[in-house]
């Protein structure tokens, strides 16, 4: 189906109203089951082999939680059918490309950074800064979506770029405060858990549905899988190019340093802090207006309660990783610092990184700030009462990661 053809929220509306009365009558439409989805995606690909990744156990866990947990209307069904069917298209491509070019296997990805932090962190806004260096290379919107299945010609790139364009607008119209809360166009730089989709080990699911056990599950696996197709990613894309500094960025990264270490022993990371009362109210705005999008049954203080309990969880374990590992690989920056001088924030990381901050790389970094203002689409509030949180549970999760980076906290809630 074509998400655009459906319209109007009256459009909407009559479809959900529609998929009600068919579950009515025990019909689920449209289909969440595997066998459907992966003969939906060969036929758009016109392409049969998935390549050796082990997807079964991670897919078929997810379409099971989307079935069973997610309380998706029928528009909800539609677009996570869409979404599981277009990144199972883009696994197909990728393989194919790779087998047309195995030279793609040769490409080194050496030294990558990652910025890492809690959500809203200031992770965005430094990966942006970041991403305008032309000395660095930051996976982008449009080529995290399409990465395969174009030609690598101005023409194809546009095509790309104009998918992409497409795809974001109807996310906009779903959930038109995200806008708010994590700005998104083809030519912003990306995060790596869109990157690790296509294999589904990504906190990406969960973030936008309830999927609980899925979750759970991710969180108890290792993430060997997830990093090795993020290395094979990055080697597609440094393949097609342009050339340069791999830098990074997810949140989701908390989830998973181990395994990023293991696949990337030179990497660096540059973890961002803030105070959690800030955080963690601002993160389950995030989660549910994604979630209202899909579903009419979301209850904004589980939605916090449980997205509480697993970042605490996540930055726990990462940071035990953490203090395993050398400690010259590891930067801290604050939210705060990132803030209120932000040029000033770039320049300590590149000492620490040992880069050259380039004139050009500064006058960039000037014109992206001008061009990306604070609450450019709009303020984002929130608070914690609003979420059901308690401040001082918060501050006693979070105790100790405050005590350790010596992290201000809020007088109020």
């Amino acid at each position: 189906m074509n998400l655009a053809s459906l319209g109007t929220a009256a459009g909407v509306g009559a479809l959900n109203a529609g998929g009600k009365a068919l579950r009515g009558i025990g019909v689920d439409a449209p289909s969440l089951e595997r066998a459907a989805i992966e003969s939906a995606a060969r036929r758009r690909a016109r392409l049969d082999d998935f390549g050796d990744w082990p997807i079964d156990g991670p897919l078929t866990r997810l379409l099971d939680a989307y079935r069973r947990e997610a309380a998706l209307t029928t528009l909800g069904r539609v677009t996570v059918r869409e979404l599981i069917v277009s990144l199972l298209e883009t696994l197909l491509h990728l393989e194919a490309e790779r087998a047309r070019s195995p030279g793609i296997a040769n490409e080194a990805i050496e030294a990558p950074v990652f910025v890492v932090g809690l959500p809203r962190t200031g992770t965005t806004l430094l990966h942006g800064l970041l991403s305008v260096d032309p000395a660095n290379r930051c996976p982008l919107t449009w080529e995290v979506m399409y990465p395969a299945g174009f030609a690598n010609d101005a023409a194809g790139v546009e095509r790309a770029r104009r998918r992409t364009a497409a795809r974001l607008a109807w996310t906009d119209r779903l959930a038109p405060e995200f806008m708010k809360i994590h700005p998104l166009a083809p030519d912003l730089p990306q995060e790596c858990i869109a990157i690790t989709a296509p294999v589904f080990m990504s906190i990406q699911f969960h973030t936008t549905h309830n999927v609980a056990s899925y979750e759970d599950w991710f969180e108890r696996h290792g993430q060997e899988l997830a990093y090795a197709f993020h290395r094979r990613f990055l080697q597609h894309l440094q393949a097609r190019g342009p050339m340069g500094r791999w830098v990074l960025k997810a949140p989701g990264h908390l989830f998973g340093l181990a395994a990023l270490l293991d696949r990337y022993p030179d990497a660096r990371i540059i973890q961002t802090h803030r105070d959690p009362l800030r955080v963690i109210a601002s993160m389950a705005s995030h989660a549910t207006v994604l979630r209202r999008a899909f579903s009419d049954d979301v209850d904004p203080a589980e939605v916090a309660a449980d997205w509480t309990a697993r970042w605490a969880g996540a930055l726990e374990n990462f940071l035990a990783v953490r203090s395993r590992a050398a400690a010259e690989r590891f930067l801290d920056v604050g939210y705060d610092e990132i803030v209120a001088a932000p040029l000033a924030a770039v320049e300590r990381i590149y000492g620490f990184l040992g880069w050259p901050v380039s004139e050009e790389a500064r006058l960039a970094m000037a014109g992206y700030l001008a061009a990306n203002p604070k609450n450019k689409h709009g303020a984002h509030r929130y608070s914690l009462a609003q979420y059901g949180l308690d401040r001082d549970a918060v501050v006693e999760r979070f105790r100790d990661y405050c005590k350790r980076f010596e992290i201000a906290v809020q007088a109020d809630g």
